[in-house]
């Protein structure tokens, strides 16, 4: 074993079957069991002395492959053949770059098969990461079904268990529910019957909209016990996690997609390898905790960039206002207004190429801009004005989608196109590029490359708004899932080498708002949608609970204020974007200077602040929010200061609420509304351990910071 002088902050050997790892804020205890797999004992804030559960514990990667199935029949991914069979070969320790990292190598001489765990973690966060890369040593070919990213045995019974779920549909985003463990699975009184329970608790993302349906994590919260786990899986395209009951104590199970729920495999040839998506595992004492470990490891994952800092706001036509129907005309006034606003990009939305008369859903893929459009000076004349008025131009891209009715779709190789059994597919008058393909590659780079190095644009709104499910089967694919995953690490690449050729470049992600919202693209883009929802009273729910899924400088928040509102819906629409990046949008031309008052103040209040934002966590003093709630609140502490700011919705009930604020109970406490600057909106003041916040009117919303005294 290898490693460095600090013992306290690596691997250090108890017996020859047993090591510690971690850091300050992470301790991982191991220990080889009697059939010599490596078993994760305990894993814990390092100064938690709760004794370890060995009997539990589960080995340290599981996977399923033809001809080597499951020990035991069901539907989890545990207790399989070769998780029984791969043996501690050694384990190798560093720290560099500000993590600390533990690889182990397992083996099965049976097959030849290596597994090296690699496992990182952030110095002093509480998250451990995991991925496992596998390697035929062996002399026949191994096609695998199934391999886990991250497993944990050894958590609490499922008796004292809650698990946290988030709903993530179309408009409809971060919906987080919870219940008890023991509701998915039931007690069937183990000690009677020897064996544990099949059951488990599992949640599957499929498709090329990784986070449709669900958001790829969740969480586990110990009733009365003060602690919490949050997870993600890192995948682009498919992912399993499940939860359930093992020994008397719970387990959890992290993959990314297999070939029951995916279509994945993957043929692993003599001397080939195969390394699985991430899954990142944090600790809190309670749910707030763990996700904001979480958010601070997503910081530590994600590629650096001048934004993630800048913060600078955004103006996009689209939302409620052109809603991809520009044209010249439209656009010079609405962008001499944003700019009187103080907004500091500028993104023309859908429609700009839009030349043709029967649409252009079906004919995309040139991305030339619309003539007819853009008749004097073309284009370049309104990003010229957007420059002139001290603004980043920007433009809306769907880069990997090809209409059926383009020029393109012929002038590209099938083998560059998305294809099952030979045929290409079609979803909804589009075919998918598959950018594994250099000549797919070699047409998005020449798009990119037209628009940000000819044209000058800074900004790109990078669209995705089909789903492919299960994938495609290019030749090379022995599964439909795995040529999706392969393709959704080649666009990650893509975007990556953009990134490099173009390093002031602004990207923001979407998918039909957040249908991508998964931590593999996060770690590249600058910028995540949260959502498309047009109704300014349905969008507080997903603002308020967009930080479990993305870090606040990186959650793109519409605020689409009206001619048509009144003051109330104005500022409330402009304050749930405030504690997330504000993205305006909105007929500001048409408004009175009064109205337009309304939006500079908000505009100035958010300058004023995002430079918290950046370095904050967050939390939720009435709780996740639920859908329907008529009082939502969300706040970000900035670590290591004494500032903390919180916005609160109330969209019905009663006009007062007590909040409480437990981190800043029994201290001196200033509490100052930000915004609305108006004092009829509405009051906050602190009684020594919370909130009592009035807002007279519905809808109404508060931004207020809370500053400890001395």
């Amino acid at each position: 074993m290898t490693g460095t002088a600090d013992a306290a902050h690596t691997a250090s050997k108890q017996r020859q079957d047993e090591f510690t790892w971690g850091h300050q804020a992470l301790r991982a205890d191991f220990a080889v069991a009697a059939d010599g797999t490596l078993r994760l004992v305990r894993l814990a804030h390092s100064d938690d002395d709760r004794p370890a559960a060995p009997h539990s514990a589960l080995p340290l990667v599981e996977l399923t492959a033809l001809g080597h199935g499951s020990g035991w029949s069901g539907p989890r991914f545990t207790g399989t053949a070769f998780g029984a069979r791969l043996a501690h070969r050694t384990h190798r320790t560093d720290r560099r770059d500000g993590w600390d990292r533990l690889t182990v190598e397992l083996h099965d001489p049976g097959t030849g098969l290596t597994a090296f765990v690699e496992l990182t973690s952030p110095t002093g966060v509480p998250v451990l990461r995991s991925r496992v890369r596998l390697r035929n040593e062996g002399r026949e070919p191994l096609v695998v079904q199934s391999v886990s990213s991250l497993l944990l045995g050894g958590l609490p019974a499922p008796d004292t268990l809650d698990v946290h779920r988030a709903r993530n549909d179309w408009l409809a985003e971060c919906r987080w529910y919870a219940e008890p463990l023991r509701a998915a699975v039931a007690d069937i009184h183990v000690d009677v019957h020897e064996h544990d329970s099949r059951a488990a608790l599992a949640l599957t993302g499929r498709g090329s909209w990784p986070t449709d349906g669900h958001l790829a994590m969740g969480a586990l919260t110990e009733r009365g016990g003060g602690r919490a786990w949050a997870w993600q899986v890192e995948s682009p395209a498919g992912w399993r996690w499940d939860v359930g009951e093992r020994a008397h104590g719970s387990y959890l199970a992290l993959n990314g997609p297999t070939d029951a729920e995916h279509q994945w495999r993957v043929r692993l040839a003599p001397g080939e390898e195969f390394t699985t998506v991430p899954g990142a595992l944090a600790l809190g004492a309670d749910l707030d905790a763990a996700i904001g470990a979480l958010t601070s490891y997503r910081r530590a994952i994600r590629r650096p960039h001048p934004d993630h800092t800048a913060l600078p706001v955004v103006f996009n036509d689209y939302m409620n206002t052109l809603m991809g129907d520009p044209t010249t005309a439209k656009l010079l006034p609405l962008i001499d207004a944003a700019a009187d606003a103080g907004a500091e990009y500028f993104c023309i939305d859908s429609g700009w190429y839009d030349d043709d008369t029967r649409g252009w859903w079906d004919s995309v893929g040139a991305w030339q801009p619309s003539p007819r459009r853009f008749p004097d000076g073309g284009i370049q004349a309104v990003l010229d004005r957007i420059r002139e008025r001290g603004m980043v131009p920007g433009l809306w891209l769907e880069p990997e989608v090809v209409g059926v009715r383009s020029p393109v779709a012929a002038e590209l190789p099938p083998e560059a196109f998305f294809q099952r059994d030979g045929v290409r597919l079609t979803e909804q008058g589009r075919h998918q590029l598959d950018l594994r393909h250099p000549a797919a590659r070699a047409h998005l780079d020449k798009t990119v490359d037209r628009i940000v190095g000819d044209w000058g644009v800074g900004y790109l709104k990078l669209d995705y708004n089909i789903v492919v499910d299960p994938g495609t089967r290019a030749p090379g694919d022995l599964a439909p899932g795995a040529g999706l995953l392969g393709h959704a690490h080649a666009y990650l690449d893509w975007l990556s080498g953009v990134l490099d050729r173009h390093p002031g470049l602004v990207v923001e992600n979407c998918a039909s708002g957040g249908m991508r919202m998964d931590g593999a693209t996060l770690a590249v883009a600058q910028l995540q949608s949260t959502s498309d929802q047009q109704d300014p009273l349905r969008y507080p729910p997903i603002a308020a609970a967009a930080p479990t899924a993305v870090p606040p400088e990186q959650g793109a928040v519409w605020a689409y204020p009206q001619p048509g509102f009144d003051d109330d819906l104005i500022t409330t629409t402009l304050g749930g974007a405030l504690l997330g990046r504000i993205h305006l949008s909105g007929h500001l031309n048409r408004m009175s200077e009064h109205q337009l008052a309304l939006v500079r103040d908000a505009v100035a209040v958010y300058k004023s602040i995002r430079g918290d934002l950046a370095r904050s966590l967050p939390f939720w003093p009435l709780g996740l929010p639920g859908w329907t709630d008529e009082w939502l609140a969300l706040g970000l502490g900035v670590p290591g200061d004494r500032t903390a700011y919180l916005s609160v919705w109330r969209r019905g009930g009663p006009a007062g609420l007590r909040v409480p604020v437990r981190h800043l109970a029994g201290r001196t406490v200033r509490a100052d509304v930000l915004h609305p600057s108006s004092a009829e909106a509405g009051r906050a003041v602190w009684d020594g351990d919370g909130l009592t916040v009035s807002v007279p009117r519905t809808p109404g919303a508060l931004l207020i910071r809370l500053t400890q005294d001395g």
